[in-house]
């Protein structure tokens, strides 16, 4: 049995409408559901149209319903050229105003539950349009009955109607609706960025010359050139040249790969320094993007729907209404032996009282109250699925770099080996003056934050992948890694010690000797966000489990970990693994939320249950997670679980609310107290008012989470 990808309806693959999409099949319960998947802009811009006439229209209708309680039974208004009351000119502008929202705006509501019924399910829609109609269908009644007509069916002369309920109840949902579609990140958005990466030529080798070629028609074993600051088109073997790749939209990793002869590439990695030239390996819809951009399509669209508290309740009370209204006209009817009219009064009144406008708007006003004090806290929601599922997480997966960690190297250590730390660190800077090398950089960053002064170097080779040969103040410096000093024959001493021990943490180290001599060491790393352990430490108080996934070795994964005080360590992950790894976590009866800031982890991001995307990343991370935090700030993962926690615990009350004050009168509008000789019977007036009440109630309620503060 295949599910409508928009609705989320079984439908039946051997007679419903079906149609092909990139490849894959969907089956739609409707032409409306498909053409909402084929056209999502259309549909959009039909909701922004249909919500402007709605609140155009409900907009005098409910100022006029406020006003007339302040009139009503102090002065009659009469009207130019006639003796119309202001109740009989309220119900004639009522009728015309209310009508075109009913049946324009509110059409939508009508072809759900079309839809619905003819899948036998009950949906928001039906309630939606239950209700509206019971209040417009008996205004206009009332609405064209002579006052006497009305007395003697009604027992009373009033010409009272709820145009505006109906009218408001459509506006206002409309407008949640298209709120919560404004909000909503599109999957092609996400995958629109993704291929933007990928470059749209290539440099190939073609009988010894340079040609450029769309990046289509490069194909296996082609020898590709990569100049400096291009990206490279496909994924391939480096044949010549040396240089350092920037791949972190691939391993989210912020140092670049030093890359020789042998070394593997991907595609829409940046060449940071020298020429290369690559053979061809995969091209097309082999290569690594290309690939991850399969995974976020696949995660996404294979995303099952929610099911809504409203639909579920639904499924039971609207036919429960259905079925009292009906009974207790036939028990008066045929029983009670009342006339047709007195009868049809109970019906109108039963259905009125349990109408399920507050219930239709009690996830609405909650969502969009939470959603916007959200916005407030710097936490972007796109949509209601979203808070509804961040209430049950209960394992939180942080990918470590640029979400844990700042995503750039900083200097942590400066260890002399017979000089001054400062001296050490003076001269490791001036001989990576003018360095692209993120390493170098971070180097020049820290000794300027010293105020320390730094000498332009007299000579300067960059060795790849080992580190720099400089000559300052007539000084012969090398700095790099273990392997330069070997090959300049330098014996690293006492340095050996501190080499080691600085690598166990996690850390890049760097030698620095001077004419032969090893004078410091100085340590590198990506280091921890300064709110990042209060941000797990809060999570594991909730009893939530937190996760750290990285691409990064295990030694340095450790490291960080430790110093966050995270015992679940997933390192040397890459992207298509962090996908596996969020999924096997699922498989164990877990909900799942993804933290990440990289390209690398849109897949992850859209596979979890909930996505959560740090605001400073990539615009594919955040095109792909279902909630953005702004502010950079990890603490925020907490604020978000706690505002959906709090949103949907409104959520429950306000159904609560929508059932107490309707349910409660049902016996009531039904005749209960008629039957039992107290001669009360529920006016369909006091219906509408009791239905009112409760909308207020719900929307009262809604407001309260404007109180909403984190609890960090």
């Amino acid at each position: 049995m295949a599910v409508d990808p928009v609705c989320g309806m079984y439908v039946d693959e051997s007679t419903d409408l079906k149609a092909e999409v990139r490849g894959r099949t969907y089956y739609f319960c409707s032409t409306t559901c498909m053409q909402t998947f084929l056209r999502p802009e259309q549909e959009l811009r039909k909701l922004k149209r249909d919500t402007a006439v709605a609140l155009v229209l409900a907009a005098p209708l409910i100022a006029l319903a406020m006003v007339y309680p302040l009139i009503a039974g102090l002065a009659r208004w009469e009207l130019p050229g006639g003796e119309q009351s202001y109740e009989d000119f309220l119900a004639y502008l009522g009728i015309v105003l209310a009508t075109p929202v009913q049946f324009g705006p509110g059409y939508r509501f009508y072809r759900g539950t079309w839809d619905g019924l003819r899948n036998r399910m009950t949906n928001m829609d039906v309630l939606i349009s239950l209700g509206t109609t019971a209040a417009w269908g008996y205004s206009a009644f009332v609405t064209f009955l002579p006052r006497t007509t009305l007395e003697s069916l009604f027992g009373s002369a009033n010409r009272l109607t709820y145009f505006e309920a109906s009218a408001f109840i459509i506006a206002l949902i409309l407008l949640g609706k298209l709120m919560e579609e404004l909000a909503k990140g599109r999957a092609s958005d996400a995958l629109r960025k993704l291929m933007d990466l990928q470059p749209r030529t290539a440099t190939v080798l073609r009988d010894g010359k340079e040609v450029q070629v769309p990046v289509e028609q490069v194909q296996v074993d082609d020898t590709l050139v990569v100049r400096p600051g291009e990206r490279i088109p496909i994924d391939g073997v480096v044949v010549g040249g040396t240089s350092s790749v920037d791949e972190s939209m691939l391993t989210g990793e912020s140092i670049p790969v030093d890359k020789a002869l042998g070394a593997e590439v991907f595609g829409a990695t940046i060449n940071k320094a020298g020429l290369l030239r690559v053979r061809a390996a995969k091209v097309g819809q082999d290569t690594a993007l290309a690939q991850i951009i399969k995974l976020v399509e696949d995660a996404q669209l294979s995303r099952a729907p929610i099911q809504r508290l409203v639909d579920r309740v639904a499924a039971v009370f609207v036919p429960t209404v259905i079925v009292t209204a009906l009974a207790a006209f036939a028990l008066w009817y045929f029983l009670g032996r009342q006339t047709f009219a007195w009868s049809l009064s109970i019906f109108i009144a039963v259905i009125i009282i349990a109408c399920p406008c507050a219930l239709g708007i009690a996830t609405p006003a909650a969502i969009m109250v939470g959603t916007g004090k959200g916005a407030e806290n710097g936490l972007l929601i796109k949509g209601a699925e979203y808070l509804e599922k961040a209430r049950r997480v209960t394992t939180v997966v942080f990918d470590k770099t640029g979400t844990l960690t700042k995503g750039k190297p900083s200097v942590t250590d400066v260890i002399p080996q017979g000089e001054d730390a400062q001296e050490v660190l003076r001269l490791a800077a001036s001989a990576e003056r003018g360095s692209e090398h993120p390493l170098g950089e971070a180097i020049v960053r820290e000794a300027e934050a010293k105020g320390l002064h730094l000498s332009d170097p007299s000579e300067f080779e960059a060795i790849a992948g080992h580190g720099v040969r400089a000559r300052v103040e007539g000084r012969a410096l090398l700095l790099g890694n273990r392997r330069l000093m070997d090959s300049a024959g330098i014996r690293l001493g006492s340095a050996e010690e501190t080499l080691a021990r600085l690598q166990e943490q996690g850390k890049t180290a760097m030698i620095l000797a001077a004419d032969g001599e090893v004078v410091g060491v100085i340590a590198v790393a990506d280091t921890v966000k300064e709110h990042s352990r209060a941000a797990v430490a809060a999570l594991q108080q909730m009893g939530i489990e937190v996760v750290m996934l990285t691409g990064d070795n295990a030694r340095t994964a450790k490291a960080i970990a430790t110093q966050l005080g995270i015992d679940h360590v997933l390192a040397e992950v890459l992207p298509a693994q962090k996908v596996e790894k969020v999924k096997e976590l699922q498989t164990q009866g877990k909900v799942v939320a993804m933290v990440g800031d990289g390209i690398n982890d849109a897949p992850a991001l859209a596979q979890s249950d909930v996505g959560i995307a740090i605001g400073s990343g990539t615009d594919v991370a955040m095109e792909a997670g279902g909630i953005v935090l702004v502010k950079d700030d990890v603490r925020d993962v907490v604020a978000s679980i706690q505002l959906s926690r709090r949103t949907v615990s409104k959520i429950k009350q306000n159904l609560f609310w929508a059932f107490f004050y309707n349910t409660s009168f049902i016996p009531v509008a039904a005749g209960a107290l008629f039957a039992l000789g107290l001669g009360i019977l529920l006016h369909p007036v006091f219906a509408g008012a009791a239905m009112g009440f409760s909308s207020v109630s719900v929307v009262t309620n809604s407001l309260t989470l404007k109180r909403f503060r984190p609890k960090l």
